[in-house]
């Protein structure tokens, strides 16, 4: 706790309204752990702005599995970005369709290629990615 810092901010009333509702909600202790929380988000998506960063986190994918070819695809993509891929959960959502995980671990440029070409092919159905760093 030596390392904590204090510092005053100005707002408005009824923007800290707001915020007092939501980290109520959320269920956080105090506005300093809300607020740490945001300035970490803020960082992390201000590292993904910056290409030769190093991040990780998670790509979903929702396709068909019985689409021709496209489960091939999606593995050949795979391999071609070995480097950034740490591991891949591949879970059966229901008779036609499949949600796979994949976890990557590295430059945000890289990441950014690997999830564009996924979420470009014909036949995949939703994606998303989620990214973190240690702030």
């Amino acid at each position: 706790m030596n390392n904590i810092k204090r510092f005053g901010v100005s707002i408005e009333e009824e923007l800290l309204k707001k915020f007092d509702e939501l980290i109520e909600k959320r269920g956080y202790n105090s506005r300093s752990e809300a607020i740490r929380d945001l300035i970490r988000d803020y960082l992390v998506k201000e590292k993904w702005e910056v290409k030769r960063e190093k991040i990780i986190g998670s790509i979903s994918i929702i396709y068909e599995h019985d689409i021709y070819d496209l489960s091939n695809k999606l593995t050949d993509i795979q391999h071609h970005y070995h480097e950034v891929i740490i591991s891949t959960l591949h879970v059966h959502f229901d008779e036609k369709n499949c949600l796979e995980v994949i976890l990557v671990k590295g430059k945000v440029e890289k990441i950014k290629k690997l999830y564009d070409e996924i979420s470009s092919l014909k036949w995949v159905k939703h994606t998303s990615i989620s990214v973190t760093d240690i702030i």
